[in-house]
């Protein structure tokens, strides 16, 4: 009697034991389902991360819609589209370890400043950060891509949140204030316009920069500048001015395998 009371004890033991087993298995089984079938999550850690998951607000009745930040690509660069600029600049603030090719060097207020394709840098230790210039810097060359703008039927010149003007008296383009009137006009009918066709394929940055480095030599030959008012040239010399422009342009963008008419 006492030997059959043990195996039916150490026969229920086993089934305990085995069923045990078991339900162990399935548990670690769906543990292991649920991990698979969701994601991983995780606080954001960072000021900005938690801006970037708030989703946007809807713009409230008498109120203006809250901004956006501004697009950004791979390397952290913000996207221009104010005026229709469209183009991709560092942000303020950014550090970089050496400046760009071809930057040109500018001296205001005994302050260095580095320029480069509509960028602006000062330098901080061994490294560069971008910064704003500061109004009434005055620059030989504007940026190969910028923006004309019109406002009071004065032309102004943009680009990376920098507003430029043509100053004769000085000989370049002066970094000022944004306009007051926040809307642009179109610009004054000109005669001086181009129909010009990229014979090569050039590419569309590639015919910015070589029409605005043939306007810069074609206006440097010539004294006379579509942009300004009446060329920028007494009235009595506009008519003889603009056509010496137009025969300069055409002779420059055809010497660089245009078709100009």
């Amino acid at each position: 009697m006492a030997v059959m009371h043990a195996r039916r004890i150490a026969m229920a033991a086993v089934v305990a034991l085995s069923l045990g087993t078991v339900l162990a298995a399935h548990a670690a089984d769906d543990r292991g389902r649920r991990d698979r079938g969701a994601p991983e999550t995780r606080q954001p850690r960072s000021s900005e991360e938690r801006r970037a998951q708030r989703p946007a607000l809807p713009p409230q009745p008498g109120r203006p819609p809250v901004a956006q930040p501004r697009m950004r690509d791979s390397h952290g660069w913000q996207f221009d589209e104010r005026h229709g600029h469209d183009r991709y600049y560092p942000p303020r603030g950014m550090v970089v370890p050496a400046l760009p090719d071809g930057y040109r060097h500018y001296r205001y207020s005994d302050r260095s400043y580095f320029f480069r394709g509509g960028v602006w840098y000062q330098p901080r230790g061994p490294r560069f950060v971008v910064v704003t210039p500061p109004v009434g810097l005055v620059i030989g060359v504007l940026p190969a891509f910028y923006t004309t703008l019109w406002f009071g039927g004065v032309p102004y010149y943009y680009a990376d949140d920098v507003y430029y003007r043509w100053r004769p008296e000085l000989n370049g383009y002066m970094v000022v204030d944004p306009p007051d009137d926040g809307n642009s006009t179109p610009p004054p009918a000109s005669a001086d316009d181009l129909y010009v066709y990229p014979k090569d394929g050039q590419s569309t940055a590639q015919q910015a920069a070589d029409r605005y480095e043939c306007h810069s030599w074609a206006r440097s030959q010539t004294g006379f500048d579509p942009t300004e008012p009446q060329g920028g040239v007494p009235a009595s010399e506009t008519g003889q001015r603009r056509s010496d422009y137009r025969r300069a342009m055409t002779a420059c963008l055809e010497a660089r395998g245009y078709s100009v008419r």
